[in-house]
């Protein structure tokens, strides 16, 4: 982290499976009043998020999601889209109407500690982020970009080979260029 200026990290643990929103809700005494980024620690990413951060910095308020297709969305939060507006976001649908999908890389501001404090657990029994990015979609104050490059989390066994076929081969690459 040194190069992005990190001289300390701090963390928070989280008990049990509440839920992503719930983990979230546990980083407000980090975040204070200021605007937070939240990559989820399984995502594996080609390129650099920052020009969507960027994006989001010059946002007054709201919410910003990363999106990107993948061949399997039930495992995720699902995005309809009508025309190049965000419809809706149902999380993981046995049926998914797109193959459009929220990544695990959200941007909110200070007023999504507050969203976190009226949710209710979902039938999983958890805190769902999705609850949370649908309540920005409803105040329409939700914004999204397309993450570009190779995306893939690493929640399965099978993510999690193709994350490390994807970073081995992007290594080589790097390396054959030496």
């Amino acid at each position: 982290g040194q190069q992005f200026g990190l001289k300390h990290l701090n963390y928070t643990y989280q008990e049990g499976e509440g839920g992503i929103a719930e983990a979230l809700g546990l980083a407000k005494h980090f975040v204070d009043k200021e605007k937070v980024v939240v990559v989820l620690g399984d995502n594996i990413i080609e390129k650099s998020i920052k020009k969507a951060v960027e994006e989001f910095d010059r946002q007054p308020s709201g919410a910003k999601i990363m999106l990107k297709e993948v061949s399997d969305p039930e495992r995720f939060g699902v995005v309809e889209f009508k025309g190049n507006k965000i419809k809706s976001i149902i999380e993981k649908p046995k049926h998914p109407k797109s193959n459009r999908i929220v990544t695990g890389i959200y941007m909110y501001d200070a007023d999504v500690f507050k969203i976190i404090k009226t949710l209710k657990p979902s039938k999983r029994g958890e805190f769902e982020i999705t609850d949370v990015n649908n309540e920005y979609l409803k105040r329409g104050t939700l914004t999204y970009s397309i993450l570009e490059g190779w995306w893939t989390d690493s929640g399965t066994f099978d993510s999690l080979l193709k994350a490390s076929k994807l970073v081995a081969k992007k290594a080589s690459k790097k390396q054959g260029r030496k």
